[in-house]
This record gives structure tokens, C-alpha cells and sequence, in this order.
């Protein structure tokens, strides 16, 4: 029961401190929320919180705040949100006069951007992009490889790696049986989470990483990584949420699209309909006090392409995700009809 009300008390924190930027305070819990608990208690659950790491105290004789890990742990413990009929309402109606599919990338990240108040980036989608039929490895050095993948519409491309130090015969053709096995008949997406597995696996030979890496990058080869960007002025709006000099370094990242696009393709790979990284998380620098919030889309519930949001990690988790969500959806049905 102490758990579960522990559980309520950092969910009244998240969204109180979401909705005001303002540390949030005991009394100010008690009074109202409807946690049905004495302001002593909540207290006594705030010191708990604390020393878990979930909540913080800006300065003295304040209220607490969400820290990354106390989004994180409100994020894993959030059932999935409807988004509210309006919104639907507004995604059917917007995106179902777009004229072509450029038409309808252009307002759904448009949309996206407006829907959450935050920066929205949504991938054009990648109709070239299909399943690996077969990877080869073949040996043209001692200490060099050539990556051949074939996907399954035929497409070849290729690539050369090196191994480091020389490699025996059976050591080679042992991980060029491991690597196909663990690349067949996935796309871009799923192979990235395959092959990150696989390479790190106990006992890996060390040059695994740059085969996964080039093999991902070869099944990738037929795509144009195009994204379109909407909202960045959200991110003025929200300058409270950021110190002085971290706006300009995420307006980098972002322009660089190929910092953004990674992590992306890495969220994409993690087998969640919606995916979140929450500062730290997303392991850039520039990107440590943000969070994104990511989804695929594609034809047939293939998540081929990638969309998602980029906010303060002082944001409205439930609703963004939602609208993530939503907008993913419509996509797949739209490119599968193309």
C-alpha cells in the first residue's frame, strides 16, 4: 500500500511541477490532490522518493521536483493514454485534405509540432526500405572483410571492414553463420536491435561491432534519410526549462539531423509502439536536458519510418505520447495506401 501511495504522490509531483514549473510542496499535495493522506505523510513519502533518486530539492525550504530517473519512473508506470477526441478530430480532418505524400508529411509535422508545443521531426517514408533475404561475409585479407547484404527486393549493397588482427578460417565462418542467422528476414529497424544483441554477446570477437554497424548501414543503402522539422521556436517558449547556453547546442544537434536520426533508429529498434529517451538517456550531450518521444510507421505495421518529438524533460508525457502515437497510426495507413 506504501508503495502504491509513494507511486501517487511522485505522479501528483510530475504533473503539478509540468503544469507550473514550480517546486511542488507537501502542503500543497494534501490540499490538492486527492491522495486522501495527511501532509506529514506526504512528506514522509518525499524523503523516500529522495533517497531513491526520484525527486529533488531545487534549494532549501522548497518543494521537490521530477528527476530524470522520477520521469523515467513515471513514464515505465503510465498506462497508455487515448488522445482526447478533439485531437483525433484534428488529425483526421488536417491530414485527410493533404493532396499527395509530401503534402501529408509536411502537415503531419506540422500537426505534431502544434499538438505537443514541442520540436516535431518526421522521417519522409523509406517505401525502398525491406527485409534482409541474405548477409554474406567474405574474407579478401587477412585482416579485412567484405559485408554483402541482399534484401528481399533484390537490392545489393556492400561494404568493406576491418577485422584488426588476423582471423583464423573457423573463427570466420562461425561468425558469418551467427551474423546471417541473426540478420535474415528482419528490416532496418529490427536488425539494428538483432545485431546489437548479437554483438555483445559474452565472448563476441572484437570487430563484431563494426560488422553489425556496416551491415545495418548496407540494408539502409537504398533509402534516402530525408526529415522534415517543425516547432523549433517551442523551444524559446520553453527556455525556463533549459540554461542559458543549451538551446543553441540542441538547435545544433538538430540541424545536424544525423545525431537525431540515430537515436531514432535506435528508439525505433526498441520494439515499443512509443518509445522515450529522458535527458541522460539519450547519452548526447547536447540533448541531456531534453527528452524525445518516438514512434515508427509504415505499411503493413512495419515500422520503416520514424517520427517523433524533441521537449524540456519537464513536459507532458502522456499527451505527447499519445499524440505520437496517433499521428504513427495514420501514417502507416496512408503510406500503406500508397
Amino acid at each position: 500500500m506504501s508503495e502504491d501511495r509513494r507511486r501517487a504522490v511522485l505522479r501528483a509531483i510530475v504533473e503539478g511541477y509540468v503544469a507550473t514549473s514550480e517546486p511542488v510542496g507537501s502542503k500543497a499535495l494534501a490540499d490538492a490532490s486527492a491522495l486522501g493522506v495527511s501532509s506529514a505523510t506526504i512528506r514522509n513519502d518525499m524523503a523516500v522518493l529522495e533517497e531513491e533518486g526520484l525527486i529533488a530539492q531545487p534549494h532549501t525550504s522548497a518543494g521537490r521536483i521530477p528527476t530524470d530517473a522520477g520521469y523515467r519512473s513515471f513514464v515505465d508506470n503510465l498506462a497508455a493514454t487515448a488522445l482526447q477526441d478533439p485531437h483525433k478530430r484534428a488529425i483526421t480532418t488536417f491530414l485527410s485534405d493533404a493532396v499527395d505524400l509530401n503534402d501529408v508529411v509536411e502537415r503531419s509535422v506540422r500537426l505534431l509540432s502544434q499538438l505537443t508545443r514541442q520540436v516535431a521531426v518526421v522521417q519522409y517514408p523509406s517505401l525502398r526500405e525491406s527485409a534482409v533475404r541474405r548477409v554474406e561475409l567474405v574474407r579478401i585479407g587477412a585482416d579485412r572483410a567484405l559485408v554483402v547484404v541482399v534484401s528481399a527486393d533484390a537490392r545489393v549493397e556492400q561494404s568493406t571492414v576491418a577485422l584488426g588482427d588476423a582471423v583464423g578460417d573457423e573463427e570466420f565462418e562461425r561468425v558469418a553463420r551467427d551474423l546471417n542467422e541473426a540478420s535474415v528476414g528482419r528490416t532496418p529497424a529490427a536488425l539494428l536491435a538483432s545485431l546489437s544483441d548479437w554483438a555483445a554477446r559474452p565472448g563476441q570477437v572484437a570487430w563484431a561491432a563494426p560488422v553489425a554497424e556496416a551491415v545495418v548501414a548496407a540494408a539502409r543503402g537504398g533509402t534516402v534519410e530525408r526529415v522534415v522539422f517543425a516547432g523549433a521556436a517551442n523551444l524559446a517558449r520553453a527556455g525556463a526549462d533549459f540554461e542559458s547556453d543549451a538551446i543553441g547546442s540542441v538547435l545544433d544537434a538538430l540541424e545536424e539531423q544525423v545525431v537525431l536520426l540515430r537515436l531514432l533508429h535506435e528508439m525505433a529498434g526498441e520494439g515499443q509502439d512509443v518509445a522515450v529517451r529522458i535527458g541522460a538517456e539519450t547519452r548526447t550531450d547536447a540533448l541531456a536536458r531534453t527528452s524525445v518521444i518516438a514512434a515508427g510507421y509504415g505499411p503493413g505495421g512495419d515500422a520503416v519510418s520514424l517520427l517523433g518529438t524533441l521537449g524540456p524533460t519537464r513536459m507532458d508525457y502522456p499527451g505527447t505520447m499519445a499524440a505520437v502515437r496517433a499521428v504513427a497510426r495514420y501514417l502507416s495507413r496512408v503510406v500503406e495506401n500508397e
